[in-house]
């Protein structure tokens, strides 16, 4: 099967901060990565551009223009449900379109947000459709276009401020060779500018890490860079490695 990874984000910034350089590294490989982006940030994530005067539509277009050429620069396909947010919710059309993507796209790696982030609700609501669509995408009797899917690891990228989310690191991902791609990803969020040197000195961080853990096999320079997941389901394998 063509291997595929599903990025399912509450907002535009969100793939970009946290998993820019997993999506380069896959589309690297080869891979076909789609972004679900279930809102457009307009309400929470924008405040340069209220101080702007920019009206509603205004903040909206502007925030999809950067998604859509960030996940350009990184070679992903991007889809937008614009469910709104602060907060984001359920809804019947928010579920089934989730749904329906999880059909289309089959993905053999789910990449979304982790399970709690006390300061955005929208991160940890994210989390929660986006295994509970993967859930009914698998159930026969669930309607849908295409076929049920598997069961797709899911990845949970790093919340801004993991110590308060309980977020536990335990997959660090060597993203060196991708590290340019996702900088000029970064650089085009001009919205949220204040959040760029916030994530290159995290990812110098997490790459040191990766560095100090990566054993003789991978043997990492300490100039590596890193972004951190945590997987939610168990790894299943016929080796320990």
């Amino acid at each position: 099967m063509t291997e595929s990874t599903l990025v399912l984000t509450a907002h535009p910034g969100d793939f970009v901060w946290r998993a820019a350089g997993a999506i380069a590294l896959a589309v690297s490989r080869g891979q076909r990565v789609v972004i679900g982006c279930m809102s457009f940030g307009e309400r929470g994530e924008s405040a340069s551009l209220w101080r702007k005067g920019y009206t509603l539509d205004e903040v909206k277009a502007h925030r999809r223009s950067e998604a859509e050429q960030a996940a350009k620069t990184l070679g992903a396909e991007i889809r937008f449900f614009d469910a709104d947010d602060y907060p984001l919710v359920e809804t019947p059309e928010l579920l089934q379109g989730l749904i329906d993507l999880y059909r289309e796209v089959q993905p053999t790696v789910v990449l979304t947000h982790a399970p709690s982030d006390p300061y955005n609700g929208d991160h940890g609501f994210a989390h929660q459709i986006a295994l509970k669509a993967r859930v009914l995408a698998q159930a026969p009797g669930v309607e849908g276009p295409g076929d049920v899917i598997g069961a797709p690891p899911v990845f949970c990228f790093e919340p801004h401020q993991p110590e308060q989310c309980g977020f536990v690191p335990n997959v660090l991902l060597d993203i060196t060779s991708v590290w340019e791609r996702k900088r000029e990803a970064l650089e085009i969020l001009a919205a949220q500018k204040h959040l760029h040197a916030y994530y290159t000195d995290l990812g110098k961080r997490r790459g040191l890490q990766a560095a100090r853990n990566s054993g003789p096999n991978l043997g990492l320079p300490n100039e590596t860079y890193g972004e951190a997941y945590m997987r939610i389901y168990p790894q299943v394998t016929r080796e320990l490695s």
